[in-house]
């Protein structure tokens, strides 16, 4: 596997080649190293969501893209607020030039989409792709049609401009009437190693075709009896610890993970959901080893919305450590100025000191690392 490199690290390599003479090293040194702003590291931690088949100036998101530097986009077919499918996906033609056209923006752009299998494809037969099993069928299968599957999956991102999967679910099966994991098939099995055994395969099978992958629901939602999308969800009485070992040895440069809204005070006595919850991020970070991007769930989902103000679940988010945010202007609102609030509570937090902006430069790094590492 590849070892995920600091983005320092590979400009420090690649500075070294070219053997600078002493007069000059400085100087090339410098022209070497890109230079970065505090708007640049704010944009590289933004995942944003938006409306539109196809875009041209009149929509918020070119705005986003070069004004506000976001780096990174969620795709979908369905649009919440106004319960109407082709949000941005309506067949694969169409996609394929959406993402032409937002990378004619930002060259260097994550594309991302939920593309699970099962009832969670946003490239669905219906806009037609191909069908893909659920996590809980392709759990029962042989490792080559496991990989098979991963590349079939692969190769229909890949076609479309889509280099970011928010898959493979890591959560355990523990309960398997769980309305948003195991009612839905969206876990590989209700044992542990089988769990972690499927998202290394998919995982390493994504890699190979230079698509990202995100496992999910850190530090696990497969116990649970309700709904984040919905509201609260409390799993302290239900979680296993063996949930954590799906996220054990992930060593994989081009996963990230991403935390769930779910309250677990046996991980936080403070009883704060995963997604804002620094003890929680500690755990994935000190306690596991992950080095790499720690995304948020969607913070526009009731378990955030209707406990936090949207300026609260920023700050709480960025201050838990999360490196990306997940502003997919999917929940019960649509607001096109989402970003440049985003942006404008955050530079607030440096001016106030209640964040530190290099901070922001690690979180940052750690997407730009991972984008090099893709290409």
């Amino acid at each position: 596997m590849k070892i995920l490199f600091t983005l320092a690290t590979l400009l420090g390599l690649a500075a070294c080649t070219q053997h600078p003479t002493a007069a000059g090293a400085a100087d090339t040194l410098s022209a070497a190293e890109p230079v970065y702003t505090l708007d640049d590291d704010i944009g590289e931690m933004l995942l944003v969501g938006f409306r539109g088949t196809t875009i041209d100036s009149a929509n918020h998101v070119v705005r986003d893209l070069q004004q506000y530097r976001v780096g990174s986009v969620i795709l979908f077919d369905y649009d919440v607020p106004t319960g109407t499918r082709g949000r941005n996906i309506q067949s694969a033609d169409q996609l394929g030039e959406l993402c032409r056209q937002l990378r004619a923006i930002r060259p260097d752009l994550l594309v991302g989409v939920d593309q699970e299998g099962g009832y969670v494809s946003r490239l669905s037969p219906r806009y037609g792709f191909q069908r893909l099993p659920s996590a809980k069928r392709l759990g029962t299968m042989d490792d080559d049609s496991l990989r098979h599957y991963a590349a079939m999956t692969a190769q229909m991102l890949v076609e479309v401009g889509i280099d970011l999967d928010f898959a493979p679910v890591a959560d355990v099966d523990v309960n398997p009437k769980c309305p948003v994991i195991g009612a839905l098939e969206r876990s590989f099995a209700p044992d542990a190693e089988r769990v972690r055994h499927c998202c290394e395969l998919w995982s390493s099978e994504m890699a190979r075709h230079h698509v990202a992958t995100c496992l999910k629901h850190f530090p696990g939602h497969g116990s649970a009896s309700g709904d984040t999308h919905k509201g609260l969800v409390d799993v302290s009485a239900t979680w296993q610890s063996c949930e954590l070992d799906p996220y054990r040895r992930l060593d994989l440069a081009t996963s990230m993970v991403m935390t769930a809204h779910v309250i677990n005070r046996r991980l936080d006595p403070a009883g704060l959901p995963a997604s804002l919850s620094p003890a929680i991020t500690s755990l994935l970070r000190d306690s596991l080893g992950f080095q790499g991007v720690i995304v948020t769930d969607d913070l526009a989902m009731g378990a955030i919305v209707s406990q936090y103000s949207f300026d609260q679940a920023v700050r709480m988010a960025v201050l838990a450590g999360a490196d990306l945010l997940c502003l997919s202007n999917n929940g019960g609102t649509y607001n096109p100025d989402m970003v440049p609030r985003t942006v404008q509570v955050i530079k607030q937090m440096v001016a106030d000191g209640t964040i530190d902006a290099a901070r922001l430069r690690r979180s940052a790094d750690r997407v730009r690392s991972l984008k090099v590492v893709l290409r």
